[in-house]
């Protein structure tokens, strides 16, 4: 019995342990962003950020296979209060994602890019790049797409 009752305050220290919020991280958590009444701190509607983009879907016509293709999008927080982009999530591996990690101020401007990598792809390729941030609605969609050839041989 005593290996019983020494297994038994193992496993509940470690749950103690694991369970202990000594978070220091300062990055805004996915949950704070997903959920719709931390996303405004109390803000009335029309004092929320609002991220408004030039473009949200870029056609890069054909390209042969194996080459990469950067693509801007440009946008501005129209809104009346700091804009928090947490993520940017695609589609499939072969696009990436990259954005400002630093609060976007109402009236700033900034840029995503979308990387996409062709290697391994053919035909017509329509993939998309999901931001979420502490906007209502909480995500934005940008979408990129286009036609990868494979090169003749001579």
């Amino acid at each position: 019995m005593n290996k019983l009752h020494f297994v038994i305050l193992i496993v509940v220290g470690a749950l103690i342990i694991s369970c202990s919020n000594n978070n220091t991280n300062e990055n805004i958590s996915t949950g704070v962003v997903k959920n719709s009444k931390s996303a405004d701190k109390g803000l009335k509607p029309y004092e929320a950020p609002k991220i408004t983009f030039n473009e949200n879907t870029h056609d890069f016509g054909k390209i042969i296979q194996g080459e990469k293709i950067a693509v801007n999008y440009y946008f501005e927080n129209t809104g009346k209060s700091d804009l928090v982009i947490n993520k940017v999530s695609t589609s499939c591996g072969c696009t990436v994602g990259k954005y400002p990690k630093q609060a976007i101020k109402p009236g700033e401007k900034g840029k995503i890019e979308v990387v996409f990598d062709s290697k391994g792809r053919k035909g017509f390729q329509n993939k998309t790049a999901t931001v979420l941030a502490n906007t209502q609605p909480n995500h934005t969609m940008l979408f990129i797409k286009g036609v990868v050839v494979i090169p003749e041989k001579n």
